[in-house]
C-alpha cells in the first residue's frame, strides 16, 4: 500500500538507528490541490500517533495545499483540525463557471472553519510543530488581476522557466512566513531572493490564503501585514514539490507525497527536468503505491479537474471514498514501523 523511499544519508541513518520519529526535524508539504486527500490517513496517523508525544521541534514547510495541511496539523488537536480541513474542502461546491471572486470567498470560509476561534493562537504558540507557509510575491504582468495581462505574464514565465528555472526569479520572489520562534532557512541554486516574515495574528490567515491563491483561479492577496506591499500568490509557483536545501542541516526530512517524481516548481509540471538529488539525500518519502491508486474510483487520485469534469454528486462520493481508503496507507506505514521492516525502504534513485 505505502511505499517508502529514502535518500542515501537518510537510508544509512535509518539502517543504523531504526525508523524513529526522533530522527526527523523537518517535514515537507507539497502543492497539488485535492491530490493531498491521498495523504489524509497518513496525516492523521503521523500527528495522532507517530509524533504524538514529541517534545523537540519539527519544522513544517508547506506551499499551497501543503501549507493548508500544516496550518491544521500545528493546532492543539491536529487530527480534529486536519479532519475539518478534509471535510470542508472536499464538500465545497461551486456554482457553474465559478469566478475567482466566488472561489476566493469560499477559500476564506474554509480557513475560518479550520481555525475556529483559537486555531490561530495555537499555531503561533505551538512549541513543537512550527508552521512555515511559502508564498510567491509577483511582479510585472503576473501581479495584474486582469485575466489577459495575468495570462500574458504566466506565458512569459513558462518560456523563461523552460530556458532556465532561475529566470523566473525576475517575476517571483519567495517569501517564507514562519513560526515566530523559527530559525529555519531555505537555500537553492536559483536566487529567488528569499525573504522571511514572522507569522502573527494580523497576517497568518492572509499568508495562508496567499500560499494557496492559484493564478487565474483565485484573487491574489495584496499587502500582507509585516511584508512589503505587493501582490502575493500561490507558493507552488516557485515550490510546487520542492527542490531546496534547508538549514539547519541536522536531522532528516519527512515528506509524505502523492508521487515519486517531485517537480521543483509549478512551471516544471510538463518538463522532464528533475530535482537536484543533493536536496533529497536526507529525505524520506512516503508515497501511495500504484496498486493503491489503481484501486481507487476512476483509478486515480483526486485533482482540481474533478471540480469541472465531474458533477458535484459524483465528485463528493468519489472524494469521500478516497478519504476513507487512505486509512489503509496509514495502517501500512504503521505496520512497517512496528515491525521495523527496513528492507521495504527503497533508495531514492541518484
Amino acid at each position: 500500500m505505502i511505499e517508502i523511499y529514502a535518500g542515501s544519508n537518510a537510508l544509512k541513518t535509518i539502517q543504523e538507528q531504526g525508523f524513529k520519529q526522533e530522527l526527523f526535524t523537518k517535514m515537507l508539504g507539497a502543492s497539488g490541490g485535492p491530490k493531498w486527500f491521498t495523504l489524509f490517513g497518513l496525516d492523521k496517523y503521523l500527528f495522532g500517533e507517530f509524533f504524538k508525544d514529541r517534545t523537540s521541534e519539527l519544522n513544517l514547510i508547506g506551499s499551497s495545499a501543503g501549507a493548508f495541511r500544516f496550518a491544521a496539523l500545528s493546532q492543539k488537536d491536529p487530527v480534529g483540525a486536519i479532519t475539518r480541513l478534509a471535510t470542508n474542502y472536499s464538500e465545497t461546491v461551486y456554482s457553474a463557471n465559478a469566478k475567482s471572486t466566488e472561489i476566493t470567498e469560499k477559500a476564506k470560509i474554509l480557513l475560518d472553519a479550520v481555525y475556529g476561534k483559537t486555531g490561530v493562537d495555537e499555531v503561533l504558540k505551538n512549541p513543537v510543530f512550527k508552521a512555515h507557509f511559502i508564498v510567491a510575491k509577483c511582479s510585472g504582468l503576473t501581479a495584474f488581476e486582469q485575466p489577459a495581462l495575468q495570462m500574458l505574464g504566466l506565458c512569459s514565465s513558462l518560456v523563461l522557466n523552460r530556458l532556465n528555472r532561475g529566470l523566473i526569479a525576475k517575476q517571483y520572489q519567495r517569501f517564507i512566513f514562519h513560526h515566530p520562534n523559527s530559525q529555519l532557512k531555505i537555500y537553492d541554486n536559483y536566487h529567488f531572493n528569499d525573504q522571511y516574515v514572522s507569522l502573527s495574528k494580523k497576517n497568518l490567515k492572509d499568508a495562508l490564503l496567499a500560499s494557496g491563491s492559484i493564478p487565474m483561479v483565485m484573487k491574489a492577496v495584496k499587502n500582507i501585514s509585516g511584508a512589503p506591499q505587493g501582490t502575493y500568490r500561490d507558493g507552488g509557483i516557485i515550490d510546487y514539490h520542492f527542490d531546496i536545501g534547508i538549514k539547519p542541516k541536522d536531522g532528516l526530512t519527512l515528506y509524505p507525497h502523492f508521487n515519486t517524481q517531485p517537480k521543483a516548481g509549478w512551471f516544471d509540471k510538463s518538463l522532464k527536468r528533475t530535482v537536484d538529488i543533493n536536496n533529497y539525500r536526507n529525505t524520506v518519502m512516503l508515497v501511495p503505491s500504484a496498486k493503491f491508486i489503481n484501486a481507487l474510483p476512476f483509478n486515480k487520485i483526486p485533482d482540481r479537474k474533478d471540480f469541472t469534469e465531474m458533477d458535484a454528486t459524483t465528485r463528493l462520493k468519489y472524494w469521500r471514498r478516497v478519504l476513507t481508503e487512505t486509512d489503509k496507507l496509514a495502517e501500512s506505514f504503521a505496520n512497517a514501523i512496528d515491525k521495523q521492516s527496513l528492507s521495504v525502504i527503497k533508495p531514492i534513485i541518484e
